[in-house]
């Protein structure tokens, strides 16, 4: 006869608070008490607000996470590992600007409620963006590096991206992450227009026509011109 005790699958193992595996390990009392309750609402759309402001920031770390780890493994020569990492960061950005569409389900004048309750809080103090922010130069430098060491200029990783097929995946990569970003600040601008106005100051003092101004910065530059290039390139080939 077996001595081995059967396992109870309906008890916790992990050490920590919750009921279950998954809620301790997911710490989802911790996670699900960081928003305000009923009692302290000003207004119900302060569930939204902070649902949407606190998922944002979540998804933007492990974009910035992707990010760096992407970089390291550049600079040490393993573009396919990077470009796995860096097709991540991009779908975290696509969550971020998609979670923004929750926010024009408030009303333009019942978010007025919740606006004097944020202080001096504004998206210009996201932890998140400033972490994209600090990320994404090294990225492209580590990119330009390999480029270099390659023997290439920007236009020829495109005109002979058959015969570098990484380092032109790569690029495209980065242009496509730098796209997502901008498109995310332009989905920012307009939410904030569209609930706010477009000629107002902001809760930091910041007139909102900076953040459209803001829609024209781009991460990597080089990139978008270097589509000029290879268009002119090719009208001399005509």
């Amino acid at each position: 006869m077996s001595t081995e005790t059967e396992e109870d699958f309906s008890e916790p193992v992990l050490p920590g608070e919750g009921a279950s595996d998954y809620e301790r390990y997911l710490r989802t009392d911790e996670l699900l008490a960081l928003q305000k309750g009923p009692d302290e609402w000003v207004h119900p759309d302060e569930l939204l607000f902070q649902t949407v402001h606190q998922s944002s920031e979540l998804w933007l770390k492990l974009a910035s996470s992707e990010i760096a780890s992407a970089t390291k493994h550049l600079e040490q020569g393993e573009v396919a590992a990077a470009l796995r990492l860096l097709g991540r960061a991009s779908d975290c950005m696509k969550v971020v600007n998609s979670v923004l569409d929750h926010l024009e389900h408030m009303s333009p004048w019942e978010y007025q409620a919740i606006r004097r309750v944020l202080g001096h809080g504004s998206g210009f103090d996201s932890p998140g963006f400033r972490s994209i922010r600090h990320v994404t130069p090294p990225l492209g430098q580590a990119f330009h590096a390999l480029r270099r060491e390659a023997g290439l200029t920007l236009a020829e990783v495109y005109v002979q991206a058959r015969e570098h097929e990484e380092l032109y995946q790569l690029a495209e990569h980065l242009i496509e992450l730098d796209e997502r970003i901008t498109l995310w600040r332009i989905r920012h601008y307009k939410v904030v227009a569209r609930v706010i106005g477009d000629k107002v100051v902001g809760t930091q003092g910041t007139p909102v026509e900076v953040l459209g101004q803001l829609i024209s910065k781009n991460l990597y530059p080089e990139l978008w011109e270097v589509r000029n290039e290879l268009t002119a390139l090719a009208k001399l080939e005509d």
